[in-house]
């Protein structure tokens, strides 16, 4: 035959190939991002199962940093999801984003911009929530200051970033062995004694895989706030629970609920629970004293000391609005170098907030580093930094 027929007959065995031979497909289908791979799976019935088990395999953590201002109608946030939600090789099961309040709200002080600036932060969030997928549960903050790893590597060097726009969305796919759930306690005003038949609704009581607790304060200015968190933080106060956060400015999504609405006046604690027997956690405590680069470093030192395995791993830290640079006399991202300098490798994200959760404490089949001690008071903290490291298990 002539060359013409010769390309036709290779180009029938590819297509054979594509639409027969498991593995070569699969080893095709790996290579697309997520978005491109559930595109794909509609093709014929070989390419769907082919592609839920690519996808099965892609239980690696993912997140999208926004570190440049924008234009001022969307916020950075909402433009990189946008654009990188195209590129990321997982499929989102829960989501957290946190994003600066200062361009979120803007700053205006008149009353009648005030309105129109609630409803600015409410759009923002509907934007990002549109672009994630519909049975994704997403958490997502408003915080002073953001503590960011720029995205591409999780050796990047993390930014603190205490002014200006900026924000990050840590996406979570179904991970083998983790369960990770949201939950919200609003703080009733007719009732001063919290009902603690909640905890256990919300899988934070009775639960013997839950490890990490993350919790974060909102409207912490209210009167009551402070004695609302205690309420909430003490019961989960147990050894072998690694609790960490913060008081945030505000919470803008909670998907897993339907009470979007929430009463502007209301106070109360939103949050992210890990459960699973094979998740190790470690936190330690910068104490206001903590105001150099040699104590920063012998505080991360005590986190290496954990040995926390340090792949598939992430890191949080919870910082003061009043630390920074401001409380390093000038000298920028200390912590989070100090943080990178033992962690290499360990992606890291978090905020400058109101107040801080959290304390010395790690658990990898209840070995204790230094047992908060029973004072109830333990776990709430200001001018403090709360370093955090969650490990999910080691992947494929």
């Amino acid at each position: 035959g002539s060359g013409g027929g010769g390309a036709m007959e290779s180009a029938a065995k590819g297509g054979f190939v594509l639409a027969n031979l498991a593995e070569v497909v699969e080893r095709v289908l790996g290579f697309l991002p997520t978005k491109a791979l559930l595109r794909a799976a509609c093709v014929c019935r070989l390419w769907r199962e082919c592609a839920r088990r690519t996808l099965r395999t892609r239980q690696r953590i993912a997140w999208v940093s926004a570190l440049e201002p924008g234009p001022t109608e969307s916020h950075a946030l909402v433009r990189a999801l946008a654009r990188e939600l195209e590129k990321v090789h997982v499929l989102p099961q829960t989501v957290l984003y946190i994003a600066d309040a200062e361009t979120f709200s803007g700053h205006e002080e008149c009353h009648e911009q005030k309105k129109a600036r609630k409803r600015n932060s409410k759009e923002t969030a509907l934007a990002l929530e549109k672009l994630l997928p519909k049975r994704c549960q997403v958490l997502g903050l408003v915080t002073p200051g953001i503590v960011v790893t720029p995205m591409g590597s999780s050796s990047n060097q993390p930014q603190e970033i205490e002014e200006g726009e900026a924000g990050f969305a840590l996406l979570f796919p179904k991970i083998d062995g983790v369960k990770i759930h949201t939950f919200h306690f609003s703080k009733d005003v007719k009732n001063r004694v919290f009902d603690e038949s909640k905890f256990a609704e919300a899988g934070l009581k009775n639960n013997p895989d839950l490890r990490v607790v993350l919790l974060f304060g909102y409207n912490s200015w209210k009167t009551g706030a402070t004695r609302f968190l205690h309420q909430i933080v003490n019961p989960l106060n147990e050894k072998s629970i690694i609790l960490a956060g913060g008081q945030v400015e505000s919470f803008t999504s909670l998907t897993s609920e339907n009470n979007h609405a929430q009463p502007g006046d209301a106070c109360g604690v939103v949050g992210l629970a890990f459960s699973g027997p094979q998740i190790q956690s470690a936190t330690v405590l910068l104490d206001q004293d903590v105001a150099d680069e040699r104590t920063a470093e012998a505080a991360m030192q005590r986190l290496k000391a954990a040995n926390i395995p340090e792949h598939n791993t992430i890191g949080f830290m919870f910082a003061c609005v009043g630390r920074g640079y401001r409380h390093y006399k000038t000298k920028r991202n200390m912590e989070a170098d100090a943080f990178r300098k033992f962690f290499p490798n360990v992606p890291l994200f978090g905020f400058f907030g109101h107040g801080e959760i959290g304390c010395d404490r790690i658990v990898t089949g209840n070995f204790v580093l230094r047992e908060c001690n029973d004072i109830k008071d333990d776990l709430l903290h200001g001018y403090t930094t709360v370093m955090t490291l969650i490990h999910l298990g080691s992947t494929k």
